[in-house]
């Protein structure tokens, strides 16, 4: 059922309910009105909630103070939920409920019905999937088994390309015009070097 509340100002709020399909409820400070609202700012018949295609709307019936919504003087104002008129010096409240507006909306046939907020307390919680457990990745600074045989055996191969050389140079120096790696291929001996002045024999008979 619609709610409307009535509330004058130093006064508790007053609140009344009526059917959905009720035609007209009436307002003002006379005993013949539907709502009876007892303030010197409200005229004997101050304003009257029509019922109309799709809802409601409250219209001025040429009041003294008349009524207004956000600040402004208004002759008609279409009723929503929630929404809050003046009427005089008095808060006229309105609301509607859940159902009521499905029901409303479906009366306009331009308009979709509204889409209804719950409460967190009646919406359906998800349940939270499991997130797998994120796999290591290898780092890139550490090089694989395969690798680091490699490097080894590139760094032997090196050493003994180095230490070769190193021979051939010195055997070409100790031996001028003769190549190592040629004596070796045609079985030459391998002549040693000549010694020198330092390493020669002592004569006998010093």
């Amino acid at each position: 059922m619609p709610r409307v509340t009535i509330t004058v100002p130093d006064k508790n709020a007053q609140p009344y309910r009526f059917a959905l399909d009720r035609k007209s409820v009436s307002l003002g400070r006379g005993s013949e009105n539907d709502i009876v609202v007892e303030c010197g700012s409200i005229s004997v018949h101050h304003a009257v909630m029509e019922r109309v295609e799709g809802g409601y709307q409250l219209r001025d019936l040429g009041s003294t103070n008349g009524t207004k919504f956000k600040g402004r003087t208004v002759d008609k104002v279409e009723l929503t939920d929630g929404i809050t008129v003046q009427i005089g010096d008095v808060d006229f409240d309105f609301s509607l409920t859940a159902d009521e507006q499905m029901a409303l909306a479906k009366e306009r046939p331009d308009e979709e019905p509204p889409i209804i907020k719950e409460d967190e307390e009646d919406a359906p919680r998800k349940k939270a999937t499991p997130r797998p457990a994120p796999r290591p990745v290898a780092s890139a600074s550490q090089p694989s088994a395969a690798a680091s045989f490699f490097m080894t055996l590139l760094f032997f191969v090196l050493a003994a390309g180095a230490f070769f050389l190193g021979l051939s140079i010195r055997y070409s120096k100790e031996n001028p015009g003769r190549s190592m790696v040629n004596d070796m291929k045609n079985g030459a001996p391998v002549q040693e070097a000549p010694a020198t002045p330092d390493e020669a024999p002592a004569e006998e008979g010093e």
